[in-house]
């Protein structure tokens, strides 16, 4: 593969991929294992488990994941202005996700994005801002949207588990470290509109200062580049109007909406009582409550913890002795796909976009 040492497409290493994977599987296999020497008899029966009812379920779980990713697709395309080709947008976003699989969630794959995204003839400046403005939408889909469901279903049903967290002597409750990381993201999401929409200048000027300064001169180069960063920002969608910022929060609503409907259809497939709209409402907004555990989570795309949060947050949706498969199960279909797309997508976006790019730089032939 052709790329710079400081390329961010060196995080699709062989071992990379491999901890993730290992972490993941290796905590789904000992909670079924776990669970086989308590319940065999669930086991012995698992393919009755299979109607064409369940199937069906599966199969709108499976639409759902793929409209998420659709989503995602129309939203690069009105963010570049329709200047990146279906197919352009389908490989960016895959390799956006498998770099989110390999990263901690918190730190998603943002950086191979305004890499990627450069390459396929976006200015440096407009691709900065199309990822800053996908991020931002993404976080306020969470702001606005949580809120709304806990309100519909009640807090008491929202934190149902009940589990603590201890951290540097301090004991967290679900709900502290719920509002604790959605304060933190409110905030920083704030910030960066103010910052964005109304003050870019002068929040490039506090940047510059503080990358100065004696105690953040170590970091200074990012404090520089963040300012510049918002400024390009501004300028590149200050004028674009109401409808156009309606449908790219839209499509980050539908495309996070998908998200997490995928497992509610997930569920049901296996547990014929859930179907009522206060039930899917519950799982709906545990996924959300369930997303700031797992945005705190240091493990690549949060494996290991995902599938052992699974249970903890929704296990009176889950049947007895089927945790452990439901969670694997769950993962096949949001996670490890985006492993295996990213590995069939990577070496032909690199091949085309570097044998472009390397044809760009060869001298032109005179004949004459």
């Amino acid at each position: 593969m052709t790329e710079r040492k400081d390329s961010p497409l060196k995080i699709f290493s062989i071992y990379r991929i491999l901890i993730p994977v290992i972490l993941g599987l290796g905590v789904g296999v000992f909670m079924i294992s776990r669970e086989y020497m308590k319940n065999k008899d669930v086991f012995s029966d698992l393919a009755s488990l299979f109607t064409s009812y369940s199937f069906l379920c599966l199969f709108i779980a499976f639409l759902f994941e793929c409209n998420r990713e659709f989503m995602y697709m129309y939203r690069l395309r009105l963010l570049t202005d329709n200047k990146l080709s279906w197919k352009k947008c389908f490989q960016i976003i895959m390799l956006w996700e498998f770099s989110s699989t390999l990263t901690p969630t918190s730190v998603g794959g943002s950086a191979v994005a305004l890499f990627i995204i450069p390459l396929e003839g976006i200015g440096a400046g407009r691709s900065t801002a199309v990822v800053m403005l996908a991020t931002l939408m993404d976080e306020l889909f969470y702001i606005i949207i949580t809120p709304l469901v806990i309100l519909l279903i009640g807090t008491n049903t929202a934190f149902a588990t009940h589990f603590r967290f201890s951290f540097l002597g301090f004991e967290f409750s679900e709900m502290n470290i719920f509002f604790i990381g959605y304060s933190f993201m409110m905030l920083l999401t704030l910030f960066i509109l103010v910052a964005i929409f109304f003050y870019p200048v002068k929040f490039k000027n506090l940047l510059y200062k503080l990358g100065n300064t004696s105690i953040f001169r170590k970091w200074g180069h990012k404090f520089f580049k963040m300012g510049d960063d918002v400024v390009t920002s501004s300028n590149e969608f200050k004028n674009k109007s109401f409808i156009y910022w309606l449908k790219i929060y839209g499509a980050s609503v539908f495309s996070w909406t998908s998200r997490f409907l995928v497992m509610n259809f997930i569920l049901m497939a296996f547990n014929s009582n859930i179907g009522g709209l206060f039930d899917n409402l519950t799982i709906y907004c545990r996924q959300l409550v369930m997303w700031i555990v797992l945005c705190i989570s240091p493990t690549p795309g949060s494996s290991g913890v995902a599938e052992f949060a699974f249970p903890l947050f929704l296990n009176e949706f889950l049947p007895k002795g089927l945790q452990g498969i439901l969670a694997l199960l769950w993962r096949l279909f949001t996670y490890y796909p985006y492993i295996i797309v990213g590995l069939l997508v990577l070496p032909y976006w690199t091949k085309r976009v570097f044998a472009k790019k390397n044809r760009q730089k060869s001298p032109t032939v005179n004949k004459n």
